[in-house]
């Protein structure tokens, strides 16, 4: 009797042994998983991990985690609010968009806009251009701070219609030519109806003479 209670005291003490052998080796398997074996889960885990752990430049975070550059109100000139909006961008991505004038094609439209990029280029900023239709250019620029700047450059330029910075639209050189065309048209137009009116009282005072 006693024999057989030992046994089976043994075969329980044995089974929680294995138990906890198994539990202990599947903790090991995951705390020490191969990186081979890591997905895209894991390797986030993992770098939120390091950037919690060590002290990261402010240069190598993304930008949307790096702090704004203070601004220095006492290089604000309160008769110029873009000013402001120079410093308040300064170091973020930023882009302009302009159009093309004279319903080009979008080959066009890249031939004309590679051009302006080149004389970007040469004034030393750096912009990306993407062409996104028939007449419609975005240039991306890596410091937002030179949006006006480079807003003054492409609104001489001929071919220039417009360009939109910050959700407020500049008329180019080509809208501006077009606006005096019109202008000088409409008043050409009343001239000759003025002076028709003219020839007709003319004519009337004439007949009753």
């Amino acid at each position: 009797m006693a024999s057989s209670i030992r046994w089976r005291f043994l075969s329980v003490l044995l089974l929680l042994v294995f138990i906890l052998l198994v539990h202990c080796s599947d903790s090991k398997s995951k705390k020490k998983k191969d990186i081979r074996d890591y997905n895209d889960a894991d390797m986030a885990r993992l770098l939120e991990q390091w950037e919690k752990d060590d002290d990261i430049e402010v240069g190598d975070l993304p930008e949307h985690r790096r702090p704004s550059p203070p601004i220095d109100f006492s290089k604000v000139d309160p008769s110029k609010p873009e000013d402001l909006l120079k410093m308040s961008k300064k170091g973020k991505t930023l882009m302009v968009f302009a159009t093309v004038s004279g319903n080009p094609t979008e080959k066009e439209t890249e031939e004309v806009t590679s051009l302006w990029q080149g004389s970007l280029f040469n004034a030393n900023f750096d912009v990306q251009r993407f062409v996104v239709g028939s007449n419609r250019v975005i240039f991306m620029l890596r410091d937002g701070s030179y949006a006006w700047e480079i807003k003054d450059f492409l609104t001489l330029q001929e071919r220039c219609e417009d360009v939109t910075v910050e959700g407020q639209v500049f008329p180019g050189k080509a809208a501006n030519k077009a606006n005096k065309g019109n202008k000088e048209k409409q008043q050409n137009e009343t001239k000759k109806k003025k002076d028709k009116n003219a020839d007709n009282r003319i004519n009337k005072s004439k007949q009753e003479l």
